[in-house]
């Protein structure tokens, strides 16, 4: 009731003076409190004096008679209140059609009925009954003010001849939505505080609409608003309205001059007054207060400092969703390279047509779709090329590689700042073959680089792990068991602390290192270490080192007779002084490429040598049967050459004549 939001001013006229009219009038102008009761306007601008009145028995025993004397009817020919008569039910009023305001206050009627007589009834006030549903008004077509506050309404409805409704007023009852209002183009005044409405919405056509009261409520989210061309005073003081957005609308009205949104969580913020007077520049009060024009510059500055935050909030929003977008399309790439790798293996292993297993499914792959498989991977791989296949990202000191196009960033030229503050370097969707390669280049670009992490990388044998030795200095690793098939064997832990612990490292998956950890990495793989360089070849263990680590290489080879344990004496001598051990260095790693490419360079050898062979062979073949002719015509060619000799000096002047003639053509 407090706060109905309405002024009504009636004007009576006197009693002599029959030919002036009734007349009635609603304020513009908004009152300074507007909470005024309802019940006290009407007190105040009645006679002030109960009507005297006797209520007769009619021919139906559930309905009284009114029956007014006629010095009340004279007095007050056109209105007649009825308040406060402890009514259950509205009488039957015979013979005042002339009635123009009729008050039924403070009873306890439960339905409006016997009224669709008085068809030139203004005024209507039904505040404070048990009324359930509106009806009986379908006659009352000169209606013009309409009260049904406090009573127990649930829906607007049956309103539909009342074209020519100026104030309408169902404050304090339980209605849930506005609706069924729409046809109310003469409507000024609608006041629905204190109901159980959510949204506001369906006003549309409601074009004189001047005032809406919509204070304790549940409102939440408000529509339509901004289609009231009349519209200068909404309160919205105490609901739920929680942000800006849900009463965006109300920035696009440009005759709203009042507005009221106390009492909301958004009320609470420490933007909320500056974002209002920056939207809604045509304002005049906000919550009861009138606006200064220091107010709206200070609001202007903070709206544009609020719009700049959101801009960037925004921003960072789109690239945490571009970054959210290409990890899941390099994730999808690396899934896909992952199952035609499967796919290979399995067509590798079993070439007779048979059902092949990939994933737990079985499919069984004919001779076209092999060929074709290609072709299928690659179109699945172009359908998203509308993404980045790669992505580095440098968040605090950690350096995150995403796909294998990313390895590429480390050469390019890193800020002095930047390459000093990484300290962990996260490799995920990259094979750990192609991490391998560029290894070395981390401790040149990123100078205080201690952590290395791996997420699905393909770490699938121990010996993979031989290949962080490059770095030599290791404080921590992280292996995430996605994608890394390494991590479900017991011992793995064991065994990177036994090859990688001269490193300095002191945590595993962020579990520290203990001395009892490595004296068991000690015992568990010490043997194989030895057995690994003791059968090593000479050149193939000088190989494994510099000029400054081969003086010991040389005593280990030449100590092979001691026991094991020397050797892993001599390897915690040599850890103290910070290098790597040689035991340690016989188990090395060799990635796929290099290890296709040695194959390679071992095929290319041995055609080589096969080629060498087969020419020695076949050289040696040639003379071999060259002896054997010549054996065969020795004889004959030597009884040939005597015979010729013999015959040459059997004239002795003749034949020094042929020397000194061959002498002479020889110095010529």
């Amino acid at each position: 009731v407090n706060n109905c939001g309405l002024q009504l001013v009636i004007q009576t006229s006197s009693i002599t003076d029959k030919s002036k009219p009734f007349e009635f009038r609603i304020n513009k102008e908004p009152s300074p409190f507007h909470n005024r009761l309802l019940q006290h306007d009407l007190e105040k601008n009645y006679s002030g004096r109960q009507e005297n009145v006797n209520f007769g028995s009619s021919s139906s025993i559930a309905f009284p008679v009114l029956q007014r004397p006629a010095e009340g009817k004279t007095l007050n020919s056109d209105r007649l209140s009825l308040e406060r008569q402890k009514l259950t039910v509205c009488p039957i009023i015979d013979g005042e059609d002339n009635i123009r305001l009729l008050n039924f206050q403070h009873n306890f009627i439960t339905r409006i009925q016997n009224i669709s007589n008085l068809q030139l009834l203004v005024f209507l006030d039904l505040y404070d009954n048990q009324i359930e549903e509106i009806s009986g008004l379908s006659t009352l077509k000169s209606l013009r003010v309409l009260l049904l506050g406090k009573n127990r309404v649930k829906k607007i409805s049956n309103l539909e001849n009342l074209k020519n409704l100026d104030v309408l007023d169902l404050h304090g009852n339980q209605i849930t939505k506005i609706e069924n209002i729409n046809h109310l183009s003469e409507l000024r005044v609608l006041n629905l505080a204190r109901n159980l409405i959510t949204i506001v919405e369906n006003l549309n056509g409601l074009d004189s609409l001047t005032e809406l009261n919509l204070r304790h409520n549940q409102v939440s989210t408000i529509k339509d608003v901004d289609t009231l061309p009349c519209l200068q005073r909404l309160f919205l003081s105490f609901n739920n309205i929680s942000s800006f957005e849900d009463i965006l609308c109300l920035a696009d009205s440009s005759s709203l001059s009042d507005i009221t949104l106390d009492g909301n969580p958004i009320a609470q913020e420490t933007w909320y007054k500056h974002t209002v007077l920056h939207h809604m520049m045509q304002l005049r009060q906000l919550d009861m207060k009138r606006i200064t024009e220091e107010e709206r510059r200070m609001a202007s500055i903070a709206a544009k400092r609020e719009e700049e935050r959101k801009r960037e909030s925004h921003k960072q929003s789109l690239l945490k969703e571009k970054k959210r977008l290409t990890i899941c399309n390099i994730a999808h790439q690396w899934e896909i390279q992952q199952n035609r790798v499967a796919l290979v293996a399995s067509l590798n292993q079993d070439k007779d047509d048979e059902p092949c297993q990939i994933n737990g499914s079985a499919a069984f792959v004919f001779p076209e779709e092999s060929r074709s498989l290609d072709t299928i991977f690659s179109s699945a791989v172009q359908g998203l090329s509308v993404l980045e296949s790669h992505l580095v990202e440098v968040e605090g000191d950690t350096l995150c590689l995403y796909g294998a196009g990313a390895l590429e960033c480390l050469d390019r030229n890193w800020s002095v700042q930047t390459a000093g503050m990484i300290v962990t370097v996260s490799f995920m969707f990259i094979e750990f073959d192609e991490i391998v390669q560029v290894l070395p280049k981390l401790k040149i670009k990123f100078p205080n680089f201690a952590h290395l992490k791996f997420k699905e990388t393909n770490l699938v044998t121990l010996q993979q792990f031989n290949a962080l030795a490059q770095m030599h200095h290791i404080e921590q690793l992280t292996v995430d068991p996605q994608g890394n098939p390494v991590v479900n064997f017991t011992l793995w832990k064991y065994y990177v602390l036994f090859r990688l612990n001269h490193f300095n490292l002191q945590k595993i998956n962020g579990v520290k290192v203990t001395e009892n950890d490595i004296v068991i990495a000690e015992k568990l793989f010490g043997i194989l270490a030895y057995v690994a360089s003791s059968e090593l070849p000479r050149y193939r263990m000088l190989s494994l080192f510099g000029e400054s680590r081969r003086k010991q290489c040389h005593y280990l080879l030449e100590g092979k007779t001691k026991k094991p344990g020397t050797g892993s004496e001599e390897s915690n001598d040599y850890r103290r002084n910070g290098g790597e051990s040689s035991t340690r260095a016989a188990l090395n790693y060799m990635t796929k490429d290099l290890y296709l490419e040695k194959l390679e360079e071992m095929k290319e050898r041995k055609a080589f040598c096969q080629t060498y062979v087969e020419n020695l062979v076949k050289e040696a073949a040639d003379i071999n049967m060259k002896n054997e002719s010549l054996q065969k015509l020795w004889p004959q060619m030597f009884i040939e050459l005597v015979r010729d000799a013999v015959i040459e000096i059997r004239n002795k002047n003749s034949y020094m004549k042929l020397c000194l003639q061959r002498i002479t053509d020889q110095k010529q």
